[in-house]
């Protein structure tokens, strides 16, 4: 079986590792996997790494998904770094809102907004 990585970007700049979400939907348990291989990846790079999710493309999400930023989150932060999500669609921020996941995730508007709160912490 060919394992299919998720259309991603990371671009690193001087306060954050962004990893931009290219596709529209993150729905299927085998897109999932292959996020949080690809995440891991870019998390095991650094500890304390400060990371921007950036959902700009996303208008789709599954519940696993949203249990693997779960996941992400905590060991971000286990391993003393940030973790900030961004661009997320109107949709997705309902049930974000709806599950009380807006009070778990650092949520901005923006990349550089994101960036920008990194950088007023240091």
């Amino acid at each position: 079986m060919v394992e299919i990585q998720p259309r991603i970007s990371v671009e690193y700049t001087d306060d954050a590792t962004v990893v931009a979400f290219t596709d529209e939907k993150i729905l299927e348990e085998m897109d999932v996997r292959s996020v949080r291989a690809s995440i891991e990846a870019v998390i095991e790079q650094a500890s304390g790494i400060r990371l921007i999710l950036d959902f700009r493309h996303v208008k789709f999400l599954s519940s696993a998904m949203l249990g693997l930023l779960i996941r992400i989150s905590k060991r971000i932060y286990e391993q003393g770094g940030e973790l900030r999500l961004c661009n997320i669609h109107s949709g997705i921020y309902e049930v974000f809102k709806i599950t009380r996941l807006t009070s778990v995730f650092d949520i901005y508007e923006d990349v550089e907004s994101a960036i920008r709160s990194l950088s007023d912490r240091r």
